[in-house]
């Protein structure tokens, strides 16, 4: 179940809200990792509609046990774009890391490398560019995500676009239907699969995801209509366990709450 209902519409506010974030800024450009997934191939399109290649730097960051086939997409559309492109292999770093700390399993050793490359982004933005988030709302919503890994950004294009929804757009810009349609994942380990770490398929996950946030239905309402009640209790609990993921990290303010409330909103 897809929330967008007009793909045009969709691109077409997104692109402007990217044009006004580039502007607004004062920067040059958008650097973008670039892993051969969906969510990063849509984003790559966007950006390229919004201010033009010119000013996108895809950054393509493989590591030592990353899937071939990842790296080939990823190149396709560098291609396919002509996108100005630079690879830094992280598997140096990674390594100089588990030097220091030997007891690494496969789940840390992926937060680390999410950690690592959007560390590498962020050093690639430097003073000149904004780092485009590539996290889609399901995996938001979720917790599907490293924290100052790959949930940090410094705009995301796709923050709005359920699972479904980034399908959806890819096909209406033109994204290789071979991407489109492959099965999604983080590569963070050999095997890894975003549906099997989530335990169902984003069609599912969305299915509830749209009921409860955007139809704002109650849990009788959804089970009414047809949901597994397993599949609700699951998306339920990851909402509830990842609602940390989605606040900023917590203040001890000593100043009035009149002094640091509205500080965005002052003019001088």
């Amino acid at each position: 179940m897809a929330f967008v209902k007009d793909a045009a519409q969709a691109v077409s506010q997104i692109c402007a809200w990217l044009q006004a974030q580039l502007k607004q800024t004062a920067r040059e450009e958008f650097v973008l990792g670039l892993s051969g997934g969906l969510d990063s191939a849509l984003a790559a399109y966007l950006a390229c509609e919004a201010v033009g290649r010119d000013a996108l730097l895809a950054v393509l960051l493989p590591y030592r046990i990353s899937s071939p086939q990842s790296l080939a997409d990823a190149q396709q559309l560098v291609t396919a774009l002509n996108l100005r492109h630079r690879t830094v292999e992280i598997s140096g770093m990674v390594e100089a890391f588990e030097a220091q700390v030997t007891d690494l399993n496969a789940v840390r050793r992926g937060n680390l490398c999410a950690r690592l490359r959007m560390m590498t982004l962020f050093d690639q933005a430097h003073a000149r560019g904004l780092v485009l988030g590539t996290s889609n709302k399901t995996e938001t919503l979720l917790g599907y995500g490293t924290l100052y890994g790959d949930a940090a950004w410094s705009l995301n294009p796709l923050g709005d676009l359920y699972k479904t929804d980034v399908r959806l757009l890819a096909r209406h810009v033109g994204v290789p239907a071979s991407i489109i349609e492959k099965t999604p994942t983080a590569d963070l380990w050999e095997g890894q699969t975003d549906e099997g770490e989530l335990g169902f398929s984003y069609a599912d996950l969305d299915g509830v995801l749209v009921k409860m946030i955007d139809e704002r239905k109650s849990r009788r309402e959804i089970l009414t209509d047809g949901v597994d009640s397993k599949l609700l209790d699951r998306v339920v609990g990851l909402i509830r366990g990842s609602a940390f993921k989605r606040r900023a990290a917590p203040v001890a303010w000593l100043s009035p709450p009149y002094l640091t409330a509205h500080i965005e909103d002052l003019s001088w």
